[in-house]
């Protein structure tokens, strides 16, 4: 099993284009979400990992929309930790219905872990604490 997270959010106005619909790069801020709230879930407050000197930019990313998400749906977004390797550790997504009976739009980001402007190994303790959560599948 690996850490997962699921957490909701409803669709406001201003997520919404002209057509009704949300907008495609709101789908990429519902990603970060999942991915903050998942890492707060285990431990790794992001806020604090930046003042231990840490930066964790997105260096891929992918999306495919599938659905269409409308103005006050309920969304379900699914995060899970998919990798972790010596330098970096992926999310994968999954944005979903309230019911869970469609999948609007799945994903992914890259991160590789960043100190001083330069790419250095995963801290240990962040490793510890997703395999805490995860029984060391990762």
């Amino acid at each position: 099993m690996k850490k997962k997270g699921e957490f909701r959010i409803r669709v406001i106005y201003a997520d919404t284009d002209a057509m009704g619909i949300v907008y495609h790069a709101n789908y990429i801020k519902w990603f970060e979400v999942g991915r903050a709230e998942l890492m707060r879930e285990i431990g790794v407050v992001y806020s604090e990992l930046e003042l231990s000197g840490y930066k964790l930019p997105v260096t891929k990313m992918g999306c495919h929309y599938l659905l269409p998400a409308r103005y006050d749906d309920i969304l379900v977004i699914e995060t899970e930790i998919s990798s972790i390797k010596q330098a970096s550790v992926r999310f994968d997504y999954v944005i979903r219905d309230e019911k869970k009976e469609r999948i609007l739009a799945e994903g992914f980001t890259l991160h590789p872990f960043m100190s001083k402007g330069k790419v250095v190994r995963v801290p240990r303790y962040i490793v510890d604490k997703i395999n805490e959560t995860t029984k060391g599948d990762l």
